[in-house]
């Protein structure tokens, strides 16, 4: 039995986001284009793949099955589509890049802006997310993230080291001891879903009884309640030529193991082979090296 590869990316958006709403955002369809289709796959398959509620859509035994020959098969799209794409030899056209919220404002950003200039046959597609998007299935081409790549199939292009530091408003700063303890600060943090990101362990970690004084889900509205000296937020030190003017000065203050991160620079191994992806890879190899120098120096 075939089943084509359109139906497959059905039955993985669904599983992955755990509704035929989510699946219909994903893949950018009508939410009954969605049930119909699966209704079909289903009937061809002679089993259900879904059970649905109220809550959602959870797999079935026969879904279960399906679901690792089904991550496969993306794996392998992806690396077709790759493998189509490396033979157009000019580097011109889309890269999408991936990256947290703070990176895709601080850099990405201003960055987008400097290859428009300088290649304007490049564009920049920039997918700010906290998840990690799925490179091997081609989700997007590069990615910067704050982990080494395990997964098979991914290349690690460059590792930046930098230093973390906690960061306030000079209005807040200056109603602070000289040297404010860790407890002694009123925290900005992420809101849930995102409550397990960095740095809310790491905070949780070193603050008995954490309690932010102000959270949120989105990157730019802590930065705005930081700079209007709501609280303290933990951000990278380094600075870059595309960096913005802040308002926002350092506190002397340790943070213990927390006080230098890593920055992976993430592709499929095979996207180095479009010259487009290579091409922006370079360049933000590049950029991303003297951050490193100008932060050791």
């Amino acid at each position: 039995m075939d089943i084509p590869w359109e139906d497959v990316r059905l039955f993985l958006a669904v599983a992955e986001t755990g509704s035929l709403s989510g699946a219909a955002r994903r893949l950018r369809i009508g939410q009954p284009t969605v049930s119909r289709r699966l209704a079909a796959l289903e009937y061809t398959l002679g089993a259900a793949l879904f059970r649905r509620g109220v809550e959602g859509a959870s797999l079935t035994s026969a879904g279960e099955r399906l679901l690792g020959p089904a991550k496969k098969m993306a794996e392998w799209a992806g690396e077709v589509g790759r493998a189509v794409e490396s033979s157009d030899r000019s580097p011109r056209g889309l890269v999408r890049i991936t990256a947290t919220p703070f990176q895709s404002f601080d850099f990405l950003a201003p960055f987008g802006a400097w290859l428009a200039g300088k290649h304007p046959g490049l564009r920049l597609e920039v997918l700010s997310s906290i998840q990690y998007l799925d490179l091997n299935r081609g989700e997007a081409d590069l990615a910067l993230r704050a982990k080494a790549p395990t997964q098979e199939g991914l290349k690690e292009v460059l590792v930046l080291e930098f230093e973390n530091a906690v960061f306030v408003s000079k209005s807040l700063a200056a109603k602070l001891p000289r040297k404010p303890s860790l407890a002694e600060l009123p925290w900005i943090a992420w809101a849930p879903p995102f409550d397990m990101v960095p740095p809310n362990p790491q905070l949780e970690e070193l603050i008995p009884g954490f309690t932010p004084a102000f959270t949120s889900d989105n990157y730019l509205v802590q930065l705005a309640a930081a700079e209007a000296g709501l609280g303290a937020m933990v951000m990278a030190r380094n600075r870059h030529r595309f960096s913005r003017p802040s308002s926002l000065v350092p506190l002397p203050i340790d943070l213990g193991p927390y006080q230098r991160s890593s920055l992976y620079l993430v592709c499929a191994k095979s996207a180095l082979d479009i010259p487009r992806v290579r091409r922006v890879s370079e360049l933000l190899v590049s950029e991303l090296e003297k951050v490193g120098a100008s932060s050791s120096s």
